[in-house]
């Protein structure tokens, strides 16, 4: 028995070895391919470290220098001066933290709760469907602005966990209606309909078969999710909706406009260009890669 069993799993793990390997040679030529595509992926690594890392070398409050109000860009300050003697930059670093760890929690609750129900939602159809359905119309109905204003008077949004919470109860709706339209279209494929006729479980179905098929699509969503939430969370501090409990890049864009007067002063320019320019490259970063996985997941586009 056993000089059997052995042959088979260790070939079973040699061919899934050789797969991922495969698998990884197509990413790396795919990225090799345009350069620009691997300047994303560097792009979205570096705010990552810069997020993760970056915190680290700076104080929770930075200091002030009451001799370096709003100065101009300098080799000292890259970006230059707030009006309180801080540096752009370092506050640039340290507000990275909770833009992208509020948008790394939007996109994981719009993705994991977007695909789920709308993998089961187009799969049984029915009543399922029809009631899964309707609660996401009505979830699509509640207008998000208002919402975030009253939920500003019980919370601060000082911590990112809960942002990215909101953000994301708040955006899975248009995911799920976009999964259940493509789960409505392999459904009828013949793989599908072998496994239904062999009797194996939805959860099986959705899991094994459905949902690796839908992988490229639900990972650029993410994407796609984690830049609308730098958006909306961005915009939402610059607004003066959500108080100014926290560092991120929002709430220099407010203070740079309203209180240092960046369109009207040029010492000022730097304070407000280096949050800009960072949302900028995140942006660039996303689309680059956005671009090289639907050239990994297509194979029609690799054989191009």
């Amino acid at each position: 028995m056993s000089a059997t069993v052995i042959p088979e799993t260790s070939g079973g793990i040699s061919t899934a070895s050789a797969m991922r390997r495969n698998f990884w040679r197509g990413v790396w030529r795919v990225m090799r391919r345009k350069p620009s595509r691997l300047a994303g992926a560097v792009i979205l690594a570096g705010f990552v470290v810069m997020a993760v890392f970056g915190p680290m070398f700076y104080p929770d409050n930075l200091p002030g220098d009451a001799n370096a109000i709003t100065r101009p860009p300098s080799w000292e300050h890259w970006f230059g001066t707030d009006p309180q003697g801080r540096d752009v930059l370092a506050l640039v670093i340290t507000g990275s933290r909770y833009v992208l760890l509020s948008a790394a929690v939007t996109a994981l609750i719009t993705v994991v709760f977007g695909t789920g129900l709308g993998l089961f939602s187009g799969f049984k159809r029915g009543r399922w469907d029809t009631v899964l359905m309707r609660v996401t119309d009505m979830k699509l109905t509640i207008p998000g602005l208002p919402l975030l204003l009253v939920l500003a008077t019980v919370w601060k949004f000082g911590n990112p966990l809960q942002m990215g919470l909101v953000l994301g109860l708040l955006g899975w709706g248009g995911v799920a209606r976009a999964v259940r339209a493509q789960t409505l279209s392999l459904r009828e494929r013949g793989f599908i309909e072998a496994a239904r006729g062999l009797g194996l479980s939805t959860g099986h179905i959705i899991g094994k078969e459905l949902l690796p098929s839908m992988a490229p699509y639900i990972a650029m969503n993410m994407l796609i999710a984690v830049t609308g939430a730098v958006y909306a969370q961005v915009g939402l501090f610059f607004l003066g909706v959500l108080p100014y409990e926290s560092n991120n890049w929002g709430v220099m864009l407010n203070l740079a406009v309203f209180q240092a007067g960046a369109m009207i002063t040029p010492y000022a320019l730097g304070y407000l260009l280096a949050p800009l320019l960072a949302i900028l490259l995140l942006t660039l970063g996303i689309v680059l890669v956005v671009d090289a996985m639907d050239e990994i997941f297509n194979p029609r586009l690799r054989e191009e």
